[in-house]
């Protein structure tokens, strides 16, 4: 991976984490373009989501630091029902995750045809979801478990987490502003752990068991720098994503992406059918 490339990769990146027109999908989109070759096709994927979850922490770091003070109070508050919320929506994620780590690896290899019905599904979730009127809900157990299940959906490339989690939410009757505020901290502790998890394995495999080197052989393509330059562009561009699409879940504006959603999915299923 060329150092232009893993720029240009970590801004899609950046700009569609947060942005409800899924990141991992555009990513492979990108990488079919670019004509990008990755024989380890999570690793760059996973620093550049931690990138963005670095973008998330920035923009909601009074918030957090709000939410933790809030548990050192060892009180049942709304502080300490949302984080405990959190913890509930995680339980799918990690579930998946852990189970069908080998399987999910599949699905980062080029599959065009995959994306293009994932992006589908996308748009459909966000269409339906810009149809319902504003209420305001809260973020209950039930609420939280549905909502985890949806973010463990989007583990695949075209399902955008941030569309839908955040459709979800809206579709079971939680207001706007906290639906996004919900969505963008839900993905914090998954995002840091499989990112700790994945350099865990490549630093046992590249320098604790020297036989495991050509498993990890696709890793070493991808050189320090364009890790770098790749974190570097992801986090800025979510700075800039995160405070927009805040400000598009206010407004009710997901009918827009909903409809590019569509456009790229059927050109992606299109590329698939006749590549």
């Amino acid at each position: 991976m060329s150092l232009f490339e893993a720029i240009i990769l970590g801004i899609i990146q950046g700009l569609t984490e947060f942005l409800p027109v899924s990141s991992s999908g555009h990513l492979e989109l990108g990488k079919e373009i670019l004509n990008v070759q990755v024989k380890d096709p999570l690793l760059f994927a996973i620093v550049v989501h931690a990138a963005t979850a670095l973008s998330t922490i920035v923009i909601y770091f009074r918030d957090i630091l709000h939410l933790i003070k809030s548990l050192f109070q060892f009180k049942w508050n709304v502080e300490t029902k949302f984080v405990t919320m959190i913890a509930v929506s995680m339980l799918p994620v990690a579930v998946i995750g852990l189970l069908f780590e080998e399987q999910i690896e599949t699905f980062f290899e080029g599959k065009i045809l995959l994306v293009g019905c994932m992006l589908i599904i996308t748009a459909l979730l966000l269409w339906f979801s810009s149809r319902t009127s504003a209420k305001d809900g809260e973020v209950g157990f039930i609420q939280s478990i549905i909502i985890g299940f949806a973010q463990a959906v989007a583990i695949l490339p075209g399902i955008s987490r941030s569309g839908a989690t955040i459709s979800t939410a809206l579709l079971l009757g939680i207001k706007r502003e906290q639906a996004a505020r919900f969505s963008f901290l839900m993905v914090l502790p998954p995002i840091l752990g499989a990112t700790a998890l994945k350099l865990k394995d490549y630093v046992e495999a590249t320098y604790g068991h020297p036989a495991a080197g050509e498993a990890v052989a696709g890793a070493q393509e991808v050189g320090p720098l364009a890790l770098t330059l790749g974190f570097i562009a992801a986090f800025v561009a979510g700075l800039v994503a995160c405070r927009w699409m805040i400000a598009l879940v206010r407004r009710a504006k997901l009918e827009y992406f909903a409809l590019y959603c569509a456009v790229v999915g059927l050109i992606a299923i299109l590329y698939g059918l006749f590549n």
